[in-house]
């Protein structure tokens, strides 16, 4: 659904993107994982043309983007910190966007729901607390039933409750074969929810498995030990 082709990009004299390529499904939830600086933020922005690529060619849905911005209705993105009107409520946001898409009859309110926000609608969005924002975040990026999730550090901030709720809601859009493309320092949140990974360093991509295939490799049943376990013997 989603491909990347020799993606490069230079902030002056810095690059941040070196010849990166990966493609993904249907029905497929992809840890895009690394540490900082490695270009995670820089592929995510390319990928919702918020950052156009020195070269390279990215493909949704087998549809080249370049110049191109119908696609980006098709991918929900919840980023890792939200920004909103302060003064806005958070009943007044959702209703703007409802109404900036009025043409999605069908509104998924499954978390809106599950995280009981409509009694909170009357609460501003410069109040609410770094949780309740990523609530809120979240609730948008499914709402209008994408075919593909974008999600930035998603369980960061949410209690255990709430991060149950969305790994379940991400399980159940997966099922029905949406795409979902996962960033996360906590490498415990992605273990029963995550079919491939994508490693980067350095502004490229150092590894891109199934996951199972990459647990079988080195032995190991935690994500977290099997990332270790790879690397140390990459780098040894």
């Amino acid at each position: 659904m989603i491909e990347a082709i020799n993606l490069n990009k230079n902030f002056g004299k810095l690059r941040v993107l070196n010849n990166v390529s990966f493609s993904s499904a249907n029905g497929e939830c992809i840890a895009l994982i690394g540490p900082n600086g490695c270009g995670k933020t820089t592929l995510i922005k390319c990928l919702l043309g918020m950052v156009v690529p020195d070269s390279g060619t990215l493909k949704f849905k087998n549809e080249n983007i370049a110049n191109g911005w119908q696609y980006r209705s098709q991918i929900g993105y919840m980023p890792q910190i939200g920004r909103y009107p302060e003064n806005m409520k958070i009943g007044q946001v959702m209703e703007m966007l409802a109404d900036i898409r009025a043409s999605v009859h069908q509104v998924d309110e499954d978390l809106i729901n599950a995280f009981a926000l409509k009694k909170l609608y009357h609460k501003r969005m410069g109040n609410l607390s770094g949780g309740t924002m990523q609530k809120v975040s979240a609730s948008i990026a499914f709402m209008f039933n994408p075919e593909a999730l974008i999600l930035d550090e998603p369980t960061a901030g949410l209690d255990p409750v709430a991060a149950e709720i969305l790994k379940e809601k991400i399980l159940t859009e997966k099922a029905k074969g949406k795409l979902f493309l996962i960033t996360s320092h906590i490498l415990s949140e992605l273990d029963d929810i995550v079919s491939h990974i994508v490693y980067m360093q350095d502004g490229s991509i150092i590894f891109y498995k199934p996951i199972n295939e990459l647990k079988n490799e080195v032995g190991e049943t935690k994500l977290t030990k099997a990332i270790a376990h790879f690397m140390n013997n990459t780098t040894t």
